[in-house]
């Protein structure tokens, strides 16, 4: 089970890395293309991307506080901190959407001069770099079942939509020429109300792994599978999931044959939590309750 963990955290963190350095890339050539060609739906684009650049900073803090083996004040390790940086992540977003709607309506009252053509090369590059980025770290956050890297995700593809959005409002003023240079900024405030939308895609999840909600049911599933194939193990009855950072801990109850003695049962326990570890590596700490089988009393 370390092995596992560690190598989650570590594909976790090479993901991480790779979402700053493209980050920063992107930043950079959103300003300047934005600046020099005169269109404020990519400066708004941009600064999604430079916030992004700090949350990814933040996520691969979390991926490393998070995975610190358990100790005395933190029994179940440190694995909570992760949702945490999630919450972290929403208000970065949040706060960016805010800015970019405020600044779109303050240029959508204000004159200004037509987007330069040249801004929707740049722009059709990048929309496919950043989906493919969304595809690439959603895939490793799955992988690893790290909350905060799926919210690093969910950024590639927040970003991947305002680049959209950008194009089809620069798209729209060039086309239509003067009297639709707001079309751009219009595309900003539009892509201010995704990036809200998403904030919420990504809250929801990390909210209910702080609050404990069952949502497991598929690995409850496997669990009660398994526990069946233990010897000694005749049937399962409660089992409550907890996720804490890339792991999971486990409350079962398990039945057995109420004749037998306590070491009998204790040895049974021990092995099942054993199987359950080793079938299952990305579980954490598991906690067996032998309960006596109804027919055996």
């Amino acid at each position: 089970m370390v092995d596992t963990t560690q190598t989650n955290q570590q594909t976790a963190v090479k993901a991480t890395y790779f979402s700053i350095v493209g980050n920063s890339l992107l930043a950079v050539i959103k300003w300047l293309t934005g600046y020099f060609g005169n269109s404020y739906a990519l400066i708004a684009d941009a600064i999604e991307s430079t916030t992004d650049i700090f949350s990814s900073l933040l996520v691969l803090f979390g991926l490393r506080y998070a995975n610190r083996p358990a100790d005395k004040n933190h029994p179940y390790g440190h694995g909570r901190l992760e949702p945490l940086i999630t919450f972290i992540i929403v208000a970065f977003l949040v706060v960016s959407a805010v800015i970019i709607a405020r600044d779109s309506i303050i240029n959508i009252r204000t004159p200004h001069e037509l987007p330069e053509t040249f801004t929707l090369f740049v722009l059709a590059p990048i929309i496919i770099w950043k989906e493919a980025s969304y595809q690439l770290v959603m895939r490793k956050a799955r992988q690893t079942n790290s909350s905060s890297l799926k919210a690093d995700a969910w950024h590639h593809r927040s970003d991947a939509i305002t680049s959209v959005a950008a194009f089809i409002g620069i798209s729209i003023a060039l086309i239509l020429g003067k009297g639709y240079e707001s079309a751009d900024d219009w595309a900003a405030l539009f892509a201010s109300g995704f990036i809200l939308y998403n904030s919420y895609k990504i809250f929801r999840p990390a909210l209910g792994e702080i609050m404990d909600e069952n949502v497991y049911d598929d690995l409850v599933a496997e669990i009660k599978r398994i526990s069946l194939t233990v010897n000694g193990v005749i049937a399962t009855e409660k089992c409550f999931i907890r996720k804490a950072g890339m792991i999971y801990h486990v409350d079962l109850h398990a039945t057995v044959n109420a004749t037998i003695s306590v070491k009998a049962g204790h040895d049974i326990a021990h092995r099942l939590k054993d199987t359950l570890r080793s079938e299952i590596p990305q579980l954490g700490n598991v906690l067996i309750h032998i309960e006596p089988h109804p027919q055996d009393q």
